[in-house]
C-alpha cells in the first residue's frame, strides 16, 4: 500500500529527521519526501498492513509540521483538453 501526503516540509534536513522518526515509530513503513514537488510530498510505502494515516499526520504535527492525504487523481486526455478529476466522479464530468 502507498499513501501520499501534502506537507509543509521544505528543507532536506527536516525531511531526513522525519523519515527517521516515521520509520522508527512505524516498523515496516518506508518514507520518502519529494521536496521539489509543489506539495512537498511525503510518500509512505508499506507491504505489511494498512497505513495509519491519522497517526502519521499526528506524528508530523508533534514535530511542528502539517500533512494531509492527497486525493487520488487520474488525468485523461481529450483532444484539446487535459482533464484532472478524482477517479470516482469521472463519468459525472464527462456527461
Amino acid at each position: 500500500m502507498i499513501e501520499i501526503f501534502k506537507t509543509n516540509v521544505k528543507k532536506r534536513g527536516q525531511a531526513n529527521l522525519l523519515i527517521e522518526q516515521i520509520e522508527r515509530a512505524f516498523p515496516g513503513y518506508s518514507a520518502s519526501f519529494d521536496l521539489e514537488d509543489c506539495d512537498h510530498v511525503l510518500r509512505i510505502h508499506c507491504h505489511q498492513e494498512e497505513i495509519k494515516s491519522e497517526r502519521l499526520i499526528e506524528t508530523l504535527k508533534n514535530f511542528g509540521f502539517q500533512a494531509e492525504i492527497l486525493a487520488d487523481e487520474v488525468s485523461y486526455r481529450i483532444p484539446g483538453f487535459l482533464v484532472l478529476t478524482p477517479e470516482p466522479t469521472l463519468t459525472q464530468h464527462l456527461l
